[in-house]
């Protein structure tokens, strides 16, 4: 991975921990969110997002996102949140095949 898709997968993990911090609506609960499942997704997120920062870009290879899985599980339905986790789990695996 080069330097710049580093940065912009981090800016786009970025945004995901930003937008999966703040409380969940009305729209987002109807979807199936819950606040315990929009923290443990955002921690997982996070934790991607500082072993990148850590310990630079050859880290992608050991990270395993299975976000979908996890929202299909949870019976989490199409909206703005599912939609972003997907893109990360997407750029990660993105990632991870350019590595």
């Amino acid at each position: 991975m080069i330097l710049g898709g580093l940065v912009d997968l981090l800016t786009l993990l970025d945004e995901a921990v930003a937008a999966l911090k703040a409380p969940l609506g009305e729209e987002e609960r109807e979807q199936g969110w819950t606040d315990d499942l929009r923290r443990e997704v955002q921690e997982e997120i996070s934790l991607s997002r500082s072993a990148l920062r850590r310990h630079g870009a050859g880290t992608v290879r050991y990270l395993r996102p299975r976000f979908d899985e996890w929202m299909e599980w949870e019976g989490v339905r199409s909206g703005r949140l599912r939609s972003l986790v997907t893109d990360v789990q997407r750029c990660l695996v993105d990632a991870q095949r350019a590595a």
